[in-house]
């Protein structure tokens, strides 16, 4: 089938023309056409290059208060009433909890070899420790590992994809300073039932957002916190990354061989004006507010960037503490933190301006800017290409830019690995979704250049989503998956979108071979290979 595929692939190609090598191509061309920046590279990857694909548990899973499962801090706040748009809920969600049978089947038609979930610890530990241990639970995620290897797609489990029991969160959650040993209890059991099978972990997905709930409430458990609170949070999350990272690599690696990290988020800041120092300032400052603040501890010295110490100490002192709100690190701590992660997960979604605030002429309409009070305005470029999500537009130079970033900053020899990366749509029937096949086709794309060209030691992307899910206060009105689910009808059908088509497509091909597309638009090689791919 595959050679009738290529054979008729070749055939179409032909008909086109040959390009004239001297004619970049744009994915992007009435927006982003720098023809050093901007124009499509060809090439592949190389050939261990992990290709994947996304999911967590709320999200997809459904099946609330199937057998024992304990209530988690989102069945709270969803039921709670008022926090998500139309009030929805992931009660149901995908139902993957009965569907995964047919999800391994999506990812399998994809020739994807990697697939990456994440576990619900209430599912897991109803109460959240190892004393409510359901066996319900560990058929569940045995059940979804083993089908996944009959199927030859490898596991890459993430433990917290920002679902805490609602019995923890009754007891302090992240603020309590037991959550790092309850942390610790938890990946514990999930190495010794899983780890046989599963050789790629992730403790925690998105810190920043794992303890929104904390500070601005937007988020699950909904808390409306101090900065303290945020500092505290997140000083915890760390402390629990690390005993995690500590227990696996003294008792399991040895004899399971597999890996374990943490997956960062960031956009990439760019400065405003390349060539004026003070927005290059702005710029740095912004990305190691956002980005360093997590990786300094992990990937460099074992503490918090310098800078942010000394600036929330200034604030603190002003505000009449007697010492500063940001929590310390023991000695013992920042050993056990520094190196706490054996590659660099890396979600990116979008890329934002920055400028020094003394030098700011720029004239935008600004969303707000959090990092005022450094000095630095922030904003994005409302003529990029936008996506359903107010937040997103596409960037796609963002990410090579980024990952050339990381590997300056914490060194070449650490592995990168993309672990998120996709646009949302509106919430509609709609298949054809050349917004997406374009996202993922660029992004893919920098990252290709990130690699042959800058040399940047990049080991794997996974694209988000596997299909369409509950996003999280947004609900259903966003769409991110490269599947669409009909949450209207209680069978939740998934059906490939042209992005799943794409995404295949270029796996298959381990990225761009073929110099011969310069002719042909994105939209136009979809719509063909949509017709034989699938």
């Amino acid at each position: 089938m595959m050679s009738i595929i290529l054979f008729s692939l070749v055939g179409f190609l032909a008909t086109t023309g040959a390009a004239d090598e001297s004619e970049p191509l744009f994915v992007y061309p009435d927006v982003f056409n720098d023809p050093e920046r901007d124009a499509f590279y060809y090439g592949t990857f190389p050939e261990d290059f992990k290709w994947s694909i996304a999911t967590s548990s709320y999200q997809i899973e459904g099946a609330w208060n199937v057998a024992d499962k304990g209530e988690s801090i989102w069945d709270n706040f969803t039921h709670a009433g008022g926090n998500i748009a139309n009030g929805d809920t992931g009660d149901v969600a995908c139902d993957s909890y009965h569907k995964y049978k047919e999800d391994v089947q999506l990812i399998k038609s994809m020739g994807l070899s990697y697939y990456r979930f994440s576990l619900s610890w209430s599912r897991i530990f109803p109460d959240g420790t190892p004393a409510s241990a359901s066996e319900d639970g560990l058929r569940y995620y045995n059940a979804l590992i083993d089908e996944l290897l009959a199927n030859g797609i490898s596991p890459q489990v993430t433990l917290y994809h920002w679902d805490l029991p609602q019995a923890l969160e009754d007891r302090g959650g992240f603020l309590s300073d037991e959550f790092p040993q309850w942390f610790e209890d938890y990946a514990d059991y999930c190495f010794e039932k899983f780890g046989d099978r599963a050789k790629f972990w992730i403790t925690f997905n998105e810190p920043w957002a794992a303890i929104a709930g904390y500070g601005e409430g937007n988020f699950a458990p909904g808390n409306h916190g101090l900065e303290v609170d945020v500092y505290t949070s997140g000083h915890n999350l760390l402390l629990g990354h690390g005993r995690a990272y500590q227990k696996y690599d003294k008792v399991y690696q040895t004899e399971q061989k597999g890996q374990i990290g943490i997956a960062l988020s960031s956009d990439f800041i760019e400065p405003f004006d390349r060539s004026d120092p003070r927005d290059m300032v702005a710029a740095d400052t912004v990305l190691m507010c956002y980005l360093g603040y997590f990786a300094n501890p992990i990937f460099k010295t074992g503490d918090y960037p310098a800078f942010i110490k000394e600036k929330i100490a200034s604030t603190s002192e002003e505000q009449g503490f007697s010492k500063s709100l940001l929590p310390e690190f023991s000695r013992d701590q920042k050993d056990m933190l520094r190196g706490s992660s054996d590659f660099f997960g890396l979600n990116h979604y979008t890329t934002t301006y920055a400028r020094d605030s003394d030098n700011f002429e720029v004239d935008v309409n600004l969303t707000a800017s959090p990092y005022g009070e450094l000095g630095v305005i922030s904003w994005q470029d409302p003529n990029w290409p936008a996506s359903h999500s107010v937040w997103l537009y596409s960037v796609p130079w963002g990410l090579r830019r980024l990952i050339n970033w990381i590997s300056t900053e914490y060194g070449e020899d650490i592995p990168i690995y993309i672990t998120e990366n996709g646009i949302s749509t509106e919430d509609a029937d709609d298949l054809s979704d050349e917004m997406r096949v374009n996202y993922h086709t660029a992004y893919i794309n920098e990252l290709l250049k990130a690699i042959n060209i800058d040399k940047c030691n990049v080991r794997g992307y996974t694209a988000w989503s596997l299909m369409d899910n509950f996003e999280w206060a947004s609900g259903y009105t966003e769409r991110f998956g490269l599947h669409y689910v009909d949450f209207t009808d209680d069978d939740r059908p998934r059906t490939a979108k042209d992005s799943a088509r794409a995404y295949a497509e270029i796996v298959f091909d381990n990225g761009f071979p073929n110099s011969s597309l310069r002719k042909i638009s994105f939209s136009q090689l979809i719509r063909y290979s949509s017709t034989v791919f699938f």
